[in-house]
């Protein structure tokens, strides 16, 4: 019983602990699902940002090209081609800024009548002496309307002299870390070189003496981050960082999200999106619910189970014979009244046989005790054979037991009891001299009035007489031996 109860409490933890591990796997498996659907949702997003940015790139490239084609060009022809620029894409303004040599500064100076100077509006730019070259913003045009910018001169900006120097160099365009845009705003400059036409510029050297100037644009970050959340579903929250700072998008650190490079001329950024919401906790919560209830009813069920054995237990061993698992005297006069009862009910006879084994004390004194238990547990299995599985089998005491037969005549009871004195006789143990037993017999049913004592003296007085009449024998109750022995009346 013990072991079932440890196996059934070792089903309660398997299910409780089958029923979380499936909730954590389904909600991994949501999880997996989610961070999945983010991460394709921030790759979407980081090409769109990356298409539109590219777009207006290139553009800038072909203005380069046109610009190259012709060194001297007019108000009119930027502002046809700067329109064209910030038209379409991410480019919020555009700008021109040939190559002036400190020679030609003065003549430059008096043809744009204009002074080259390090200070347009708000900004301040510091420079020491004079310098070889300038790059003067000559013409710029933006989303908010034409403007120029005369005299501004790039390279004396340390925040834009070094890309300034990287992209004539690289010939390639080259973006700006995120800063404060001429014409007002956050974001960055990309800045594409122009080449002497025809000029030979395979090498670094070479591309430095046919530089002519550069054309610039302006990428605000909001529209950078608008190309980018377009492609989200609402109420995503997005961040552009670069260098590990944010440039766009709330501050800090959105916890679980996605992140995602996005290319911009030579510069990486990181697109971190994070989906509203959340994995589905709806699933996995059911499942642990129901495991774990169905763990909680098991176990519940199991403790009664255990409960209700144990007092079956108590029960069986409150009414069994410990040596030979028979029932013992307080069972069997229940069961000899029950079988009574019947027997009145239906109207038939039973009988009681009491048998007592003969000399028994013989074998405990010349052999010990342990082999007159034996004894006693080998006439036990003897009456078990001997008997149907509706008699009632009892040992009640020593080497004294009984057996209640129903639905039994005399003649019938006298056949059992014979049997059962036979089988005793001819039983050999090993190691253990035979032994005989002594049966009475007493029938109950023919008198309605007769209890269960009366019957029980009965079988005990006929078993004394088999006793008396030189043992191993049978003998069954006679009611003349009562009569025969009550004293007469005064």
């Amino acid at each position: 019983m013990r072991f079932r109860f440890w196996l059934g409490i070792f089903a309660v933890v398997l299910i409780g602990a089958g029923a979380v591990l499936a909730a954590v796997l389904v909600y991994q498996k949501d999880h997996d699902d989610f961070h999945q659907m983010q991460m394709d949702e921030a790759v979407r997003s980081a090409h769109q940002a990356e298409a539109v940015a590219a777009l207006s790139i290139a553009k800038l490239s072909s203005a380069a090209a046109f610009f190259q084609a012709d060194e001297n060009v007019s108000k009119h022809e930027f502002s046809v081609i700067g329109r064209s620029l910030i038209g379409e894409g991410a480019l919020d303004a555009a700008a021109y800024a040939p190559r002036v040599e400190a020679s030609e500064r003065a003549g430059y100076e008096r043809r744009f009548g204009l002074g080259i100077k390090a200070r347009t509006g708000a900004l301040t730019v510091r420079r020491e002496g004079p310098r070889p070259v300038y790059f003067p913003v000559t013409y710029a045009t933006s989303y908010r309307g034409p403007e120029r910018l005369f005299g501004y001169d790039l390279g004396s900006d340390p925040s834009r002299a070094p890309f300034l120097d990287r992209a004539r160099d690289s010939g390639k365009p080259v973006a700006t870390q995120v800063l404060h845009l001429l014409l007002g705003g956050s974001g960055i400059n990309v800045f594409r070189p122009i080449y002497r036409d025809g000029a030979a510029i395979a090498t670094t050297a070479e591309r430095r003496q046919a530089l002519v100037g550069f054309v610039g644009g302006s990428f605000r970050i909001q529209d950078l981050a608008a190309a980018a959340i377009a492609a989200l579903p609402e109420g995503a929250a997005v961040q552009l960082r670069v260098d590990g700072e944010v440039a766009d998008g709330p501050a800090g650190r959105l916890g679980d999200a996605a992140t995602v490079p996005v290319r911009i001329a030579d510069r990486t950024w990181l697109l971190v999106v994070k989906d509203p919401g959340g994995p589905d906790l709806t699933l996995p919560i059911a499942l642990g619910a129901l495991g774990i209830a169905l763990a909680v009813l098991l176990g519940v069920l199991i403790v009664v189970w255990s409960r209700n054995e144990r007092i079956q237990e108590l029960e069986r061993q409150a009414s069994q014979d410990a040596l030979t698992g028979l029932n013992n005297r307080r069972r069997f006069e229940e069961d000899l009244r029950t079988a009574m009862a019947r027997g009145r009910r239906d109207g038939t006879t039973g009988a009681l046989l009491m048998l007592d084994l003969d000399e028994f004390k013989r074998v405990n004194d010349s052999q010990g005790h342990p082999a007159g238990d034996q004894v006693i547990k080998e006439v036990a299995e003897v009456l078990r054979r001997r008997t149907r599985v509706s008699d009632a089998l009892a040992r009640l005491g020593g080497d004294e037991f009984a057996v209640s037969l129903h639905r039994c005549s005399r003649s019938e009871a006298t056949l059992v009891g014979e049997a059962i004195a036979d089988a005793v006789r001819d039983h050999r143990a090993d190691g253990v001299a035979p032994v005989t037993a002594s049966v009475g017999i007493a029938i109950f049913g023919e008198d309605p009035r007769t209890s269960v004592a009366s019957v029980v003296s009965e079988a005990d007085a006929a078993m004394y007489a088999a006793k008396d009449a030189g043992r191993d024998q049978v003998r069954i109750f006679e009611p003349d031996w009562v009569r025969e022995d009550a004293p007469e009346e005064a």
